[in-house]
């Protein structure tokens, strides 16, 4: 197989024991002569592998008694309306910290009065707002814990004196949180714990029951806390695979483990960036950055370069270092799979390349 270092930020890397465990049981599922994508989601079969996934949540993230794991379909986004649906009574605060925070927003606004707590629009979002002076009269206040467009994080979990929700699609699991300060806790899968086409939320029971409104079957928690994520045909290879990934998390040490070598590579890459090139340049603030999605861009008298140099990890075997759409510039995803080597790979390439056109 052909050596290709992965930094998409989503769908993105996997972990190759998850790939290849997955990949056997679209085969065969066991001894069971069916294959995992023909399975029925009601046969012991699958009982086994929700139930296992659950466990495995509630393990590695030490989950307290009284929340529930639940697994969706629509991803990310169809939370950003299910939430507010389930826990927007009158007014919910968000703290605007990227174009995915944004979209939460809006989304929420549909339901009720949504008051913006704080905001890095100003400068694009190049750094993460300050939580202040939280509205004690408001429903829940929202976070985007991860900006993956904007290479910006929030590494702490934070106090407030109303139910905090947070999207956290793509730094669960990442690094040790305390559950117990979240409400909810939801995100796709796509980026740390799975495939796309599955959605991951840790709800705490106590929050639900609350709204006036009429909630539809589907769009109810509470429906879905009932029936253990069984209430319609869930995406049953999207689970499998995120089981077989939490069981390499488990495998590896842990949240906590994990958590050391994400810091050793995104130290890698920052130290790079800040204390030997001229070339490259770090887009985010130092005290906002991202471990997961490290965006940088060259330096001024090198933007004439960036196409080039974009062929040139390209010939290396690098995949989706381009940044986004919307910002441009480069970004590596360092995600829980992504090995150390390949950020030593691309910090070799970018010294490389500087050597040679700086």
């Amino acid at each position: 197989m052909k050596k290709v270092y992965n930094f998409n930020a989503g769908p993105s890397i996997l972990p190759r024991a998850a790939i290849e465990n997955t990949a056997k049981a679209v085969l065969e599922l066991g001894d069971s002569g069916l294959s995992l994508i023909e399975i029925s989601h009601r046969s012991k079969d699958f009982e086994n592998i929700n139930n296992e996934c659950i466990a495995l949540w509630k393990e590695l993230l030490n989950i307290p008694e009284g929340y529930h794991v639940l697994f969706l379909g629509g991803g990310a986004s169809m939370q950003f309306c299910m939430l507010p649906y389930n826990l927007l009574n009158k007014k919910a605060a968000y703290c605007d910290s990227g174009v995915w925070a944004k979209k939460a927003l809006k989304e929420a606004k549909l339901f009720g009065e949504v008051v913006t707590v704080s905001s890095s629009a100003d400068k694009n979002y190049c750094y993460y707002p300050e939580i202040k002076d939280i509205p004690t009269d408001a429903d829940y206040l929202h976070i985007t814990t991860n900006n993956t467009i904007y290479g910006t994080e929030i590494h702490k979990d934070i106090d407030s004196p109303i139910p905090v929700v947070a999207d956290m699609s793509s730094d669960i699991l990442s690094r040790p949180i305390d559950v117990s300060k979240y409400a909810v806790i939801y995100g796709g899968a796509q980026k740390n714990v799975g495939p796309a086409g599955v959605a991951f939320v840790v709800v705490r029971e106590d929050v639900l029951g609350k709204v006036q409104r009429q909630i539809p079957t589907m769009l109810d928690y509470r429906t879905h806390i009932g029936e253990k994520s069984l209430f319609n045909t869930p995406p049953v290879f999207a689970i499998y695979a995120m089981c077989e990934t939490l069981k390499w998390v488990k495998a590896q040490g842990g949240v906590a483990k994990l958590a050391e070598i994400n810091k050793k590579k995104a130290v890698m890459l920052y130290d790079y960036l800040d204390n030997e090139s001229k070339m490259f340049v770090g887009a985010a603030e130092k005290s906002s950055r991202s471990l997961m999605n490290i965006c940088f861009v060259m330096a001024d008298q090198y933007k004439a370069k960036e196409e080039e140099f974009m062929n040139v990890t390209k010939a290396a075997g690098m995949v989706g270092i381009k940044g986004h759409r919307s910002v441009g510039g480069f970004r590596a995803s360092t995600y829980n799979a992504l090995p150390v080597e390949a950020v030593q790979a691309l910090v070799d390439c970018m010294r490389e390349y500087e050597k040679k056109n700086a």
